[in-house]
């Protein structure tokens, strides 16, 4: 019996995916002997038999692990929501300090990094522009060109596919915590991929190197990879979480709860106004490809209309290659203002650390997408609009795939 719980037969007939950390661990580069390491890690950073990436270097680089690095959410990812810090702490296990890049600063400091001369990142992204992973790994990248550091990226698959691109590039002018570069909200790349783009396409120019996958292709979903999936963040405790994410994030504008406080966020969604049988009616059918909206009732015990009987849906996505996450969500939003004008409204700021604009602004990428969803215009003329500028990100992206 292996370690993980299978008969070496089981375990040689999965899926032949290797995380970047199982590269690392197979064949280091020569260069890393004696180097000062740093991770950037949470709890989904294992490998295949859930062994924390963090014990794993430390027994393969004794002495070498000099510090631990924290993203949103916190080292546990025991933090709930957007602007919800977390300290510094000391790791319980090797005495290491641990820095949050979700705390007093998101941007790593000159006495973060003295302790390191490499930084390793190894942090499972869902594939989604707003998900704040890729930015704290940005401001690594700059961090490390400033102080002169090293950093490597140990690859993940993007559990969404790194196929289908979807949404509308960031404006510039909302440029935030949850979008700091021109990406469309559902990009197709690894970590890996984005952060070649992000120091190369966006000129960060840090010294900069990937421990790819491999077995990996573009077409598969999470399952096929045979990897376990430990959640990245606490509400997205599920691959089908994370496939509805790039849509149903959207919701966090909006005073509509986004699943928050139950048991299958972002999967469900509604609120105690929405009258269900007038929302289907009023969308447009085939902006619902791919997915069955099963109407529900669901009580949060926490965030918007805790205590209160929501009334919403349940997304079953029974065709992942033509559901579109993003085009769904802006169709179901635009329903839901048509058919509820008076009860709903777009959330308020604060919102991940901006204080003036929309929180609906921020996520859409767009200072203008929301007033147009309010004007009742097609999300089928949106997708239209912002087919040009999708095309050229798409022309970009092909410099830095790793996996064809």
């Amino acid at each position: 019996m292996a370690s993980n719980g299978l008969t070496e037969k089981e375990e040689k007939m999965m899926p032949s995916v290797q995380t970047g950390l199982e590269t690392l661990l197979a064949s280091p580069p020569a260069w890393l002997a004696g180097r000062r390491l740093g991770l950037l890690c949470n709890p989904a950073s294992v490998d295949r038999r859930l062994r924390h990436a963090r014990d794993l270097i430390q027994a393969r680089f004794p002495g070498q692990l000099k510090a631990l690095y924290s993203p949103q959410h916190g080292f546990f990812a025991e933090k709930q929501d957007n602007m919800i810090e977390s300290e510094h702490i000391t790791d319980p296990v090797f005495g290491l300090p641990v820095f949050s890049l979700y705390g007093q600063t998101r941007i790593p400091t000159e006495e973060m990094f003295a302790p390191i001369d490499v930084l390793l990142v190894d942090l499972q992204d869902v594939g989604t522009r707003v998900y704040t992973f890729v930015y704290t790994v940005s401001y690594c990248l700059e961090a490390a060109r400033k102080y002169g550091k090293r950093v490597v990226i140990l690859d993940r698959p993007n559990p969404i596919g790194g196929v289908r691109v979807e949404g509308n590039c960031l404006d510039p002018e909302t440029a935030s915590f949850v979008g700091r570069y021109p990406i469309p909200m559902r990009h197709g790349l690894t970590m890996g991929e984005i952060a070649g783009l992000f120091n190369q396409a966006f000129g960060i120019g840090c010294d900069l190197d990937v421990m790819p996958l491999t077995g990996w292709r573009r077409s598969m979903d999470f399952a096929a990879t045979g990897l376990p999936w430990v959640p990245p963040s606490p509400n997205l405790p599920t691959p089908a979480s994370a496939l509805v994410y790039p849509g149903q994030v959207l919701w966090e504008g909006t005073n509509v709860s986004e699943g928050r406080g139950g048991t299958q966020p972002f999967e469900v969604f509604g609120a105690p106004f929405f009258d269900t049988r007038k929302i289907l009616a009023a969308m447009e059918k085939e902006n619902r490809a791919g997915v069955w909206l099963r109407p529900l009732v669901f009580e949060p015990t926490a965030n918007k209309w805790a205590g209160s009987a929501c009334r919403g849906f349940q997304l079953h996505v029974t065709d992942p290659a033509r559901y579109r996450p993003y085009e769904t969500a802006l169709e179901l939003l635009r329903a839901v203002l048509a058919c509820h004008p008076a009860q709903f409204a777009w959330r308020q700021p604060p919102y991940e650390y901006e204080f003036e604009k929309l929180p609906i602004v921020l996520l859409t990428g767009s200072i203008s997408l929301h007033r147009q969803l309010e004007a009742g215009v097609p999300v089928d003329t949106l997708a239209a609009g912002w087919e040009p500028e999708l095309n050229r990100f798409k022309a970009l992206r092909e410099a830095f795939l790793l996996y064809r």
